[in-house]
């Protein structure tokens, strides 16, 4: 699943095998992000019960318009974006999201989701790319080939049209999720009358309709939500990854005691 993560990843000559929704390339940690306060570096005993409250998200008086980005309150942006390194269009997607996920069941924070945005494409900056104001990755994000070998074999399910390759599938996208679960949990996160695996609003709120499937609409629960960030990508270093991110997120903003 990362764009970041699988050709091989090799870390102290272990070889992970990444799985279900990207493809991707070698992992790195970005170097933006002090991993110095990062906690649990294996991340396998890290309690999970603060993802459902830590941090939230301050919603705006008045959404400035129908885009899921504008419910998240500008000044909150503002201020995490300086304090996690996050970039202001993403987080402002991450935050839409999670608060539009509020009253539902299931429910998930927008460090989760910025964790995954992290690892899968340094939220839409990767290649030295960025997110345009519109919300869209600039140029477009597409991961490897899956043809196999170190990473999974998904055959060309799209003739192209998802992923512009006829040929076999890629990732696609700054939350990098394969045609098929693309085609799934599509999403319009923008009310601009598209849905567009490149824009951050439509991958965001995508992958958070799959998670939340996927976690069996428990993401405030510690099983549910390693169930579901494990069907996003089947790797336990890929969990160990996005338990230490979000933690990481979620204590850079957490009140000083």
């Amino acid at each position: 699943m990362s764009i970041l993560r699988v050709i091989l990843i090799s870390v102290a000559g272990l070889v992970v095998t990444v799985a279900v929704i990207g493809a991707i390339v070698v992992f790195a940690l970005p170097g933006g992000i002090a991993l110095h306060r990062l906690p649990d570096a294996a991340g396998r005993s890290t309690p999970l019960a603060r993802f459902a409250t830590a941090a939230p998200v301050t919603a705006a008086a008045v959404p400035a318009g129908p885009a899921l980005s504008a419910l998240a309150d500008p000044a909150w942006v503002a201020t995490t974006a300086k304090k996690t390194g996050i970039p202001s269009r993403a987080l402002a997607a991450y935050a839409g999201v999670a608060i539009s996920f509020e009253s539902r069941e299931c429910g998930i924070g927008w460090n989760t989701l910025a964790g995954i945005g992290d690892i899968e494409s340094r939220h839409g900056t990767i290649f030295g790319g960025h997110i345009a104001a519109d919300g869209t990755a600039t140029p477009a994000i597409f991961g490897v080939p899956l043809a196999g070998g170190a990473v999974a074999n998904i055959p060309d399910s799209d003739r192209g049209t998802i992923d512009g390759d006829a040929s076999i599938d890629r990732a696609v996208g700054p939350m990098q999720l394969i045609p098929e679960a693309w085609r799934n949990w599509h999403a319009d996160g923008n009310a601009d009358g598209v849905q567009d695996p490149q824009n951050i609003d439509d991958a965001t709120l995508a992958a958070a309709g799959y998670l939340c499937r996927a976690g069996g609409k428990a993401l405030n629960t510690e099983s549910g939500w390693r169930q579901a960030v494990l069907a996003y990508n089947g790797s336990q270093q890929y969990l160990d990854d996005v338990i230490r991110y979000s933690t990481g997120y979620a204590a850079d903003v957490a009140p000083s005691p």
